[in-house]
Formats: C-alpha cells, structure tokens, sequence
C-alpha cells in the first residue's frame, strides 16, 4: 500500500526564510563599531549624575520627644494622661503647627523655614514626637522651632494640669470638712459617714498624687547617618542607567543607519 503525501491544509502559506533575524554575533559587531558613542553616552550619564551628587547637601533627620502630663490611671492600672497623645498630636496639626511657623518666620523674618515638620504619637505610649529633615545648615532654626512649639504645646498642658489640680483640691477641701463634720456629729450615722468621707479624701489625695507636668525629653536630636538619597546609590544608579542608555543607543544608530542606506538604494 503506497503512502499518499500529506498535504498541507486549505490556506497554508509556509513561512519564507528570515533574512533579518539578527544573532549574537551581529549584536557583538553592532556593540564593538558603535563603542566610541557607547562610551560617548555612559561619560555623559555618569559625569550628570557626579555632578548632581557634588551640588546635595547631606540631610539629617532631628527628632524631640515630649511626655505629656499624667493623671490618674482609667481603670486603676496603667499610666493615665490629661491628655492622649493623639490628641495633642491632633492640636499641633490643626493649629499648634500654623502658629508657630508664623511666629518664627517673622522674628527670623523669613518667608520660608526651608524644612517640613511632622507630629506622631507611637501606640501604647505616653509621648510623642516632632520630626524633621534638614540640612546643618537649618540645625538650629530646627532646633528653635521645635524647641517653641514644644514649649507651646506644655504651656496649654500645664494651664489644664493647673485647673486639674484646683479643681481636686476643692473637691479635697470639701471633703475634709465634710470628715470634720462627721467626725463631730452625734447621730448614729456618723461612724458611716466617717468611712465614707475618708475614703473620699483618701481619693482625690491619690488623684493628686498622680497628677505629673508634660516634660520635654529631647529636643531636636540630630540622627548620627544622614537619610534620604545617599551619593553612593546615586552613583551606583547612574552607572546601570548610563549602561543601559549607552547600549540603547548603539542599537538605535544602528537602525537609523540601516534606514538610510535601504533608502538610498532605493532612491
């Protein structure tokens, strides 16, 4: 029994041989006849960015940290605050921040403090903290400015620890002389009323006990490496990218190259 060829199906166009498929050692010639341009682009990369790198400035974050009053713990354990730290973060944002700026700038009659400023407040904890990042040279109006806001910020919380305090010692005065009154009543109460009022001025004693001033812990403490950008990864980057760009644009002469001389048979 004879084999009948296969034939190819309905619409089959074999594919004609490529002519322009290029191989690896096309891609070697390309690279060694355009290294002078190569070279051309990598220097040019590579001295931009050197150039760049020389003109930074090193930045330094500098960071304070405030402890804010205390008050008597909710729940009898813990360190209670007057204050949460999220919302004193939350007045400094909202008003602290904008009114400190404006005083500084215009004693240093500036139009520009050249550097930005945030307030956190870490969890589970009784502080928080200003950061900035600045040059050296912004050293110490960043020390200034962080030093006034924080002192801003415990003037308003040392004016509330005061009507804290007043407020207990009131409550206190009462109740000592509600004791006193017990304590000389006849009725057959008094020996009730007595505990009951002890307790009570034990209380607000204790309440007052607790009650501690915010304090300023640090204040513009300059990181010992700088941050951001270094100069090295600069370098680093721009000698991938001038690597990059240079054996790009080998290739993209090349073509350009191969265009004309395909147009000028033409023509």
């Amino acid at each position: 029994m004879a084999n009948t060829p296969t034939q190819p199906p309905e619409h089959y166009y074999p594919r004609p041989p490529a002519d322009d498929e290029i191989s690896l050692v096309d891609i070697t010639l390309i690279l060694v006849r355009r290294w002078k341009m190569m070279a051309g682009v990598f220097v040019v990369i590579v001295l931009l960015a050197l150039a760049f790198a020389l003109t930074m400035t090193d930045s330094y974050r500098y960071v304070s940290i405030y402890n804010v009053a205390e008050r008597e713990p909710s729940g009898g354990a813990g360190v209670g605050v007057l204050e949460t730290p999220e919302s004193v973060v939350a007045k400094i944002d909202n008003y602290y921040f904008d009114a400190v700026s404006s005083q500084v700038l215009e004693e240093k009659s500036l139009d520009r403090l050249g550097f930005e400023t945030t307030a956190k407040a870490p969890e589970n904890v009784a502080f928080l903290t200003l950061s900035s990042e600045a040059d050296e040279d912004h050293a110490d109006l960043v020390q200034e400015y962080h030093q006034t806001l924080l002192d801003t910020v415990k003037a308003d919380q040392d004016e509330l620890l005061a009507k804290r305090r007043e407020t207990l010692e009131q409550q206190l005065a009462s109740a000592n002389e509600s004791l006193e009154a017990a304590k000389q009543s006849s009725s057959e109460s008094a020996a009730e009323l007595v505990a009951t009022y002890t307790g009570n001025v034990v209380d607000i004693e204790e309440k007052l006990a607790y009650l501690a001033e915010g304090n300023i812990q640090r204040v513009a403490s300059q990181s010992r490496e700088p941050v951001g950008t270094s100069k090295a990864l600069i370098m680093a980057l721009a000698i991938v990218l001038g690597g990059m760009l240079a054996v790009m644009a080998a290739f993209l002469a090349e073509f350009a190259g191969t265009v004309r001389k395909a147009s000028a048979r033409k023509d």
